[in-house]
């Protein structure tokens, strides 16, 4: 038997968790969902109902994305991302930074100023773009798991407006988030898959 993810292509949450799943090699039936019609089998699972979710073969539910990050990563890390979890970063991009981003990306869902939210989220940059003075990557020469767990969200922000985010003094964030954009790793994780229902054959990845 083997695990089964229910993920949604563009959610960095589910991005982060198939991203330490694929650098990991652990293999899952992967489950592409749509998020207007969430499978029965899925939210019986997890009735939160939101991405990624984690059904073991063996019983249990994982339905926090850093939870199955370092879930994957405990079970096999050829590459020592769990050396690079810097865990007080990982929560406050969870918090700080999610927060201005949802709020500049979406300012009428939540009644927000997006010029100011989009200001706050470029100083929380800012911190990014002093560790990588020291280093390629946020906490050392190679990507790790705080480096997984931070990006797609970076990515969310920059594609909001990416000639405006383009012209931000953060040439070490942008950098560090192209070549992350640009790895085999990345292509890997962001194939497309239609999206399921109860009766596909299933499909095995990565």
């Amino acid at each position: 038997m083997v695990d089964t993810l229910y993920t949604f292509r563009r959610c960095p949450y589910a991005m982060r968790a198939r991203l330490a799943l694929a650098v990991s090699g652990v293999r899952v039936e992967v489950r592409e969902i749509r998020l207007r019609a969430k499978p029965e089998a899925m939210l019986a699972a997890s009735p939160k109902g939101t991405v990624p979710v984690l059904v073991l073969a063996g019983g249990g539910v994982i339905d926090q994305s850093i939870d199955i990050m370092r879930w994957a990563l405990h079970r096999h890390d050829p590459e020592a991302w769990l050396d690079g979890d810097d865990r007080a970063l990982i929560a406050d991009c969870d918090d700080r930074f999610k927060h201005h981003l949802d709020r500049t990306k979406y300012p009428e869902r939540h009644a927000s100023d997006p010029v100011a939210h989009r200001i706050a989220a470029v100083e929380w940059l800012g911190l990014l773009e002093q560790r990588l003075a020291r280093h390629d990557n946020l906490c050392g020469t190679r990507r790790s798991l705080t480096d997984a767990a931070i990006m797609p969200f970076v990515r969310q922000f920059a594609a909001i407006d990416p000639d405006w985010f383009a012209q931000q003094p953060l040439p070490r964030v942008q950098d560090w988030l192209a070549r992350h954009l640009q790895s085999a790793l990345f292509e890997t994780v962001m194939v497309r898959f239609d999206p399921w229902s109860p009766n596909d054959v299933p499909i095995h990845w990565p």
